[in-house]
């Protein structure tokens, strides 16, 4: 059973590209969440190894903005890292977002990788709290 208060991510449609949206108690952990999403467009999250970490920063005042440059942050180092990603540990504080991003090298065999994600986009960029008090962070993904 799936508790309203439980951080989760899930997909959504949106012509021919990908909707990511990350659903938790915090802002912090919904950013956790829809990268989560975000590497679950590539690989299943579960084939994905803990054996490598990655330090990243963004710094944006708007919360939209903030979660537009974290998601566009971790395409750029899975593309030139040859990285998945399967864990995130992010902090947000007030403008400025820290993060340790875990994974492993791309195993092409292993992941079999879904599709290769271009960028994130500024078609159905949000970051607020529903009615339940619950923070979102949510995008359309180019594939």
């Amino acid at each position: 059973m799936n508790n309203a208060a439980t951080p989760r991510w899930e997909h959504f449609d949106h012509d021919a590209d990908i909707g990511i949206r990350g659903i938790a108690p915090t802002m912090s952990e919904a950013f956790e969440q829809a990268a989560l999403a975000l590497s679950a467009v590539i690989t299943d999250p579960d084939t994905i190894k803990l054996t490598r970490s990655l330090q990243l920063t963004c710094s944006a005042a708007d919360p939209d903005i903030l979660f537009f440059d974290w998601i566009n942050e971790l395409i750029f180092r899975m593309t030139t890292r040859d990285i998945v990603f399967g864990r995130f540990e992010v902090a947000i504080n007030k403008e400025l977002l820290t993060a340790t991003a875990f994974g492993e090298s791309v195993d092409r065999e292993k992941h079999q990788p879904a599709v290769e994600i271009k960028g994130a986009t500024f078609t159905e960029l949000r970051v607020y709290q529903n009615a339940d008090a619950m923070w979102v962070a949510q995008c359309i993904v180019d594939v």
